[in-house]
């Protein structure tokens, strides 16, 4: 078991690391829309989902993986109204085939932010 830390995703907030890198696959923690270098959190559900499909890139490029070889996502959104809009943000980051995925509507996420996004990926 290997950690996989990076400063070009939010940091952990709590006694958790970014992934952990099992050998042939990685495991993420939840990704929240934070910008790594600032802090700052971005107005609006497709500016939040940017930044947190990047941070997830960024750490999943950061285990030696790529965007390619994610098995599946978790998905935490505030408002399932957003759903569609988060939808787009998400197809730019996946190809077919795509990765298995939940999505699911959630009271309330770190910081106040509108989603969250965790992976698991291969090697």
């Amino acid at each position: 078991m290997k950690v996989v830390s990076t400063d070009k995703a939010p940091v952990a907030i709590g006694p958790y690391s970014q992934a952990i890198d099992m050998g042939n696959v990685v495991y993420t923690s939840g990704v929240i829309p934070v910008d790594p270098a600032t802090g700052n959190i971005p107005d609006g559900s497709v500016a939040q989902a940017e930044q947190a499909f990047s941070n997830l890139k960024n750490l999943i490029e950061a285990s030696g993986s790529s965007m390619d070889k994610v098995i599946k996502t978790t998905v935490f959104i505030k408002e399932m109204d957003d759903f569609a809009k988060i939808n787009e943000v998400y197809a730019k980051y996946f190809e077919e085939p795509y990765p298995a995925r939940s999505c699911v509507e959630v009271a309330r996420l770190p910081k106040d932010v509108m989603l969250e996004i965790e992976a698991i990926v291969s090697k």
